[in-house]
């Protein structure tokens, strides 16, 4: 039974597909594709990490989240370094997380 996907996947998905001898058509995304695929992948493994319960699942979770925001930083040309402190800069402004509020509602 054929399902389609039309989604980024890893490098090594048709080598694991080969070996276990599954049909498939991949191509290679332009530029702007890719980076759209991208911005996409970051919902999906957000999404995933939102389901996962399990420790083992959301450690797994967030390393997939992490490996596409490093796809996303060499697409942009952005290092770590310009992201932690951009992320330094708005914790000092905003805050962080650690006090579990949630917003309910606003008035005005």
């Amino acid at each position: 039974m054929r399902i389609d996907y039309d989604k980024l996947i890893r490098d090594r998905i048709p080598e694991i597909m080969d070996r276990d001898g599954v049909r498939y058509e991949v191509d290679e995304l332009e530029s702007d594709s890719y980076r759209e695929a991208l911005a996409a992948k970051v919902v999906e493994e957000a999404e995933e990490l939102r389901a996962a319960s399990a420790r083992e699942d959301v450690v797994k979770e967030l390393a997939d989240v992490l490996e596409v925001l490093e796809a996303v930083m060499r697409v942009e040309g952005i290092d770590m370094g310009e992201v932690r402190s951009v992320q330094a800069a708005r914790r000092e402004a905003r805050g962080g997380f650690e006090r579990r509020l949630r917003l309910r509602w606003t008035e005005g």
